[in-house]
């Protein structure tokens, strides 16, 4: 198993969401660390502070030094996808070559009805995202993108300077649905995250992957499949026991890399502590 922190940036202090990244770009076990794209906080209070995901995400690749980074995801309704290509050339490159490139539909209607966004029923939402998806991944490698579909449409388009990493950023897909998100994660994905499902569900869904991906050519064994793994519940800090015997059943049922959830803490040391308990455990499960 392979593992990435998923620390999100709800809730805390710019100071210790900078320490949490610090630390863990200090350790070669973290592989890449991501935060979310919620203008709301969803873990706990909606009402409660939540930094927006991709300024923090160019601020936090300023911090660090090796680690990958990425917004895990983003949501395509937030952002025009040709807007979101841009941003992600330039982070990008102001990065040294480090953005895993996190896509999704989205889905949280609380905060997009106050912001005005709209978000629409579940087929708009896939619909839309599939084109949005087709038109960053071609913005990020055509010379010029001429793209015509219900929702958005480019005409000579140009996304330049390019990113460094060629011919683009990986491509992150979250989401674990079979129908709409598996043919757009067998077209463009270079990772696909399953966010928080359970191991018993990994192997129907990577039997089904690799029919979709033989159906267009490509070789299932390209795309990394990775999950995220909850460290706490609403009651507390859950036994990392228990959470080492969650991941071992998820590196079994085809999973390559555990995103383990990390929270910034109130003071550097016990940030610190955090990082040090959660590499603990995690290090002896490593393959």
């Amino acid at each position: 198993m392979r593992f990435a922190l998923a620390t999100g940036q709800e809730e805390c202090t710019w100071e210790s969401l900078c320490r949490l990244w610090e630390v863990a770009d200090t350790d070669e076990l973290w592989e890449s660390a991501w935060i979310g794209d919620h203008f709301y906080p969803f873990l706990h209070d909606s009402r409660g502070p939540c930094l927006e995901g991709w300024v923090t995400l160019t601020a936090l690749a300023q911090r660090t030094h090796r680690l990958r980074v990425g917004v895990l995801v983003s949501g395509m309704p937030h952002r025009h996808p040709a807007v979101l290509a841009k941003m992600a050339a330039a982070l990008d490159i102001v990065s040294g070559g480090r953005l895993e490139l996190g896509l999704g539909a989205a889905w949280n209607h609380e905060e997009c009805d106050a912001y005005g966004i709209e978000l629409g029923s579940t087929r708009m939402r896939m619909d839309r995202f599939e084109e949005g998806v087709e038109v960053v991944a071609r913005l990020l490698t055509d010379e010029t993108t001429t793209f015509t579909g219900n929702y958005y449409r480019l005409k000579g388009a140009r996304c330049e300077p390019k990113p460094l990493q060629r011919p683009r950023p990986p491509i992150t897909i979250g989401g674990s649905g079979e129908r709409r998100t598996m043919p757009v994660v067998a077209r463009w994905a270079d990772h696909w995250n399953l966010g928080f499902t359970r191991p018993e569900s990994l192997p129907r869904k990577l039997t089904l992957l690799t029919e979709r991906c033989a159906a267009t050519g490509r070789d299932v064994g390209d795309i990394t499949i990775s999950v995220v793994v909850r460290t706490a519940n609403r009651t507390g800090r859950r036994d990392l026991g228990e959470v080492a015997e969650e991941i071992m059943a998820y590196g079994e049922a085809g999973c390559h890399v555990a995103f383990v959830e990390a929270l910034p803490q109130h003071s550097d040391k016990e940030t610190k502590a955090e990082i040090e308990r959660l590499t603990k455990a995690c290090r002896p499960l490593v393959s």
